[in-house]
């Protein structure tokens, strides 16, 4: 399939998860972290995961948990993916034993070698590239440096997270060509719950630009067909 990716997190009930998914979304995420506003229980996450439809990945989005405990969720939960959004280690990914999106919160260029150390880990399916804050692991609304992220998306199949929203996501696919993009804040009404709307006019933009981008199927640069 070719264009950008769109990945909708925070999903916290069954009708932000039908929206996105009659939207367009290709993937859900589903954050396990307590402290966050879009925290959700297991058995939410069950349930909807369980009525969507096949070519939706639901991704579990976990903060510096205890490995066991991922797994256990991942497989009660039916999850595809662990994205893992805090100080997890190459080590840690690999004894999970489940494919992994590795958040990298670029900082500086410093971050651009923390995604090198995870490169072609059998594990690690790609990467989300966030936004760097003290006060939050994600969610915040803050940008990433569109240099950076370009320079990632050049080396590694990235997602591109951070402070993106309806009127601002297009010209970010244009600067960084990523795979895929991952939106929360961006889309919602107050944390926790989605504007139906801003995911609609969100997915739009981003097949839009897709669109309009020629030759370009929402893989990394270094993609072969």
């Amino acid at each position: 399939m070719s264009g950008v990716k769109i990945k909708i997190c925070g999903i916290t009930n069954p009708e932000d998860a039908r929206v996105a998914v009659e939207a367009g979304a290709d993937a859900l995420g589903f954050v396990f972290h307590r402290s966050s506003p879009r925290s959700v229980d297991a058995e939410m996450v069950r349930w909807i995961v369980a009525q969507l439809p096949p070519f939706v990945l639901p991704v579990g989005v976990f903060v510096n948990e205890d490995v066991k405990k991922v797994r256990d969720l991942m497989d009660a939960c039916g999850l595809a993916l662990a994205q893992l959004h805090g100080e997890e280690t190459v080590v840690y990914c690999e004894t999970l034993g489940r494919p992994v999106l590795k958040t990298i919160r670029l900082r500086d260029r410093g971050s651009l070698l923390a995604l090198a150390e995870f490169q072609g880990r059998a594990r690690v399916r790609g990467f989300v590239l966030d936004a760097f804050s003290e006060k939050a692991y994600g969610g915040t609304g803050e940008t990433v440096d569109g240099t950076l992220a370009a320079e990632a998306a050049k080396a590694a199949k990235v997602l591109l997270a951070g402070g993106l929203k309806p009127d601002n996501v297009a010209e970010a696919i244009r600067q960084v060509r990523p795979y895929g993009v991952d939106v929360s804040s961006g889309v919602e009404a107050r944390p926790g719950k989605k504007d139906p709307e801003k995911i609609r006019t969100f997915i739009n933009a981003v097949k839009l630009v897709s669109a309009s981008l020629e030759g370009y199927t929402g893989s990394h640069r270094g993609d072969r067909a």
